[in-house]
């Protein structure tokens, strides 16, 4: 198991290869382009307007923050290490930027305050891997970018 601290190894960096690879798939391109360039909810009444349920802008939403959640949980159980993640997946840092205003409505409406915890951990270790590497404007010059 791999961690920040530890060195990473050839499996990390197969593990990040299948996830690169995953994020070329079509469909996936597809709703990376909408997240990226539509999602900027700050409430659940925007959330409910944009990704009403059954349209193509919800299922976009979930392929999208579901494939994100995925990853950070292997980053936060110690199977990918941190380091080479952070190093290579900026768009993880996106969902949580996105999410974040977001997430406490979200969990209340939902009742799942396990919504997006993944997420919202790794989102929080990146942001001070990013600090700690790019600087102590790093951070909130990504925010005021992609925010």
């Amino acid at each position: 198991m791999s961690t920040l601290l530890s060195q990473p190894t050839y499996d990390d960096v197969n593990l990040l290869l299948r996830l690169y690879e995953l994020r070329r798939e079509q469909k996936m391109r597809a709703a990376r382009w909408w997240f990226v360039s539509k999602f900027k909810c700050k409430t659940m009444e925007e959330f409910g307007k944009l990704c009403p349920p059954g349209s193509e802008a919800n299922a976009s939403f979930r392929q999208f923050t579901s494939y994100w959640e995925m990853a950070a949980s292997f980053v936060n159980s110690g199977v990918l290490n941190s380091e080479l993640f952070f190093a290579n997946c900026r768009e993880m840092l996106v969902c949580w930027v996105r999410m974040k205003p977001l997430i406490a409505e979200m969990r209340a409406a939902f009742g799942d305050s396990s919504l997006m915890a993944n997420v919202e951990k790794a989102g929080d270790a990146y942001a001070d891997w990013l600090i700690k590497n790019g600087g102590a404007d790093a951070y909130a010059s990504f925010v005021k970018r992609v925010g």
